[in-house]
């Protein structure tokens, strides 16, 4: 059964909270950006690639195998996780290893997790 969000019905508009709230707001440019982080963290295969990462650095083959992917496919998804710098590697011979770019991606990863769960 759906919940009916509730709607205010009155035409008070509270100057002081909404000149609060205005003045906290973020830019127009970063809100787009963080709107744009989210986009790239909305995608089930970024976010099972993500999830690999957090336990263990891995290549474009392990991952290819752990997911059931192509090594294109996955170099795909690497390339736009990169892009919004959530991941990093590290080259060794012929190999790239990919791992999460730093713990705030891990955070935010366990966070999400937590929120889902409760």
């Amino acid at each position: 059964m759906r919940k009916e969000t509730p709607i205010c019905d009155c035409e008070l508009i509270h100057g002081d909270a909404v000149r609060y709230v205005h003045e906290k707001m973020p830019s127009e440019d970063l809100v787009y950006d963080v709107a744009d982080f989210f986009k790239v963290l909305g995608d089930s295969t970024r976010m099972r690639i993500l999830w690999a990462l957090e336990e263990h650095e891995l290549c474009v083959c392990d991952l290819a195998a752990l997911l059931s992917m192509t090594k294109s496919a996955v170099s795909h998804q690497l390339r736009e996780l990169r892009a919004a710098s959530l991941v990093a590697y590290r080259k060794s011979g012929k190999n790239v290893f990919y791992r999460l770019a730093d713990d705030h991606v891990r955070q935010i990863l366990e966070r999400a997790m937590e929120h889902i769960c409760e």
